[in-house]
């Protein structure tokens, strides 16, 4: 793998790394995945307009992984999310949104078959399902500090074209930022963002999944 450029090792530590070519493949496959260009305007847009930090995670297996971020201009930040960071689905705010527009079965079957105790009790079969049912009710998930205490999220879904959720749109930050009184006006703001990346992302695509 060395010879063919797919790893190489770093000397001085001993530590193998991703090599060259798994860079060069990666440039090649991104005119077909790459959604961040589609997405960054949008990020950026709800982070100027709330103040809070915003990202753009996607669906990859039973994962979400975070692509794309904008930092916040209010001074106190949450540091939960950056780009890279995966999560499993149903935990943080964009899992959370993701894992509740899934059909029904499918959701169910994950959450009784999965173990998430590590992120805590509200993780439990029955808390989230819980969780599942409201975030279903307001069209918005509300992650109230369970990955990190005082950290909270809210997200909302980004669909392809057969109503099938493959991202999600999330805003970070502090928890008095999101109390009760302020909660349903910037789920209305992700719910439009959400929207808006949908059909850009469907428009697109043709109809095709972007990130399949």
């Amino acid at each position: 793998m060395r010879q063919g450029g797919l790893v190489d090792r770093h000397e001085p530590s001993g530590l193998w790394l991703l090599g060259p070519e798994l860079f060069l493949m990666g440039l090649s496959a991104g005119p077909r995945y790459d959604v961040t260009g589609i997405a960054q305007p949008i990020v950026r847009r709800l982070s100027t307009t709330t103040a809070e930090s915003a990202f753009f995670s996607v669906l990859r297996g039973m994962e979400t992984v975070c692509l794309v971020q904008e930092e916040g201009s209010y001074p106190i930040r949450s540091h939960v999310l950056h780009e890279g960071i995966r999560f499993p689905l149903g935990v943080a705010s964009a899992g959370l949104a993701i894992l509740s527009f899934l059909p029904e079965d499918a959701a169910r079957e994950y959450m009784r078959g999965t173990d998430l105790s590590a992120f805590g009790s509200e993780h439990a079969h029955a808390p989230m399902e819980a969780r599942v049912a409201e975030t279903r009710k307001q069209g918005y998930a509300v992650n109230p500090g369970l990955v990190v205490e005082g950290s909270w999220g809210m997200a909302a879904a980004v669909f392809d074209h057969s109503e099938r959720p493959i991202g999600a749109l999330s805003l970070t930050g502090v928890e008095h930022r999101f109390q009760t009184s302020r909660r349903p006006q910037l789920g209305r703001i992700l719910m439009g963002a959400a929207h808006e990346l949908s059909v850009l992302l469907n428009d697109r695509t043709g109809g095709r999944n972007a990130l399949v």
